[in-house]
């Protein structure tokens, strides 16, 4: 699938000039504007360029790890350590990507979705350092 690069950046620099920051904290999901990125990055979807995020690490009022989610549930145990489960509450089955996790700036995010349980989040900050160890 071809990508539409200079749709997501007239998106981009209007998420830049115009869009004021809204206020986020750690283990919140939002649809964020992640973009069109390279190769296998995670992209937003639709003209948008979203996808739900989970608020892993606030570091101020301006940036945060976000930890992209997907609806596709990886089984597979050789890839298991890449993906932890996400509770939202609302019986939709959802995987954090753990190894998509990136600084992001609250410019890009869109709607707040919820929030997950703080089990869910000492679940997922847990897989993060067992990534980070391997």
């Amino acid at each position: 699938m071809k990508k539409d690069f200079k749709k997501w950046h007239t998106r981009k620099e209007r998420l830049n000039d115009d869009k004021p920051r809204v206020f986020f904290h750690e283990r919140e999901v939002w649809w964020c504007s992640l973009g069109a990125n390279i190769g296998f990055e995670q992209d937003g979807k639709g003209g948008k360029f979203a996808r739900p995020v989970l608020i892993f690490k606030k570091f101020n009022n301006e940036i945060f790890w976000a930890l992209p989610l997907s609806l596709q549930i990886k089984s597979r145990k050789e890839t298991a350590h890449f993906y932890a489960l996400v509770e939202l509450e609302d019986g939709i089955a959802r995987t954090a990507i753990l190894s998509q996790l990136r600084l992001i700036d609250g410019k890009r995010l869109l709607t707040k979705v919820g929030m997950i349980n703080e089990k869910n989040y000492t679940e997922i900050q847990k897989a993060v350092i067992r990534l980070c160890s391997i």
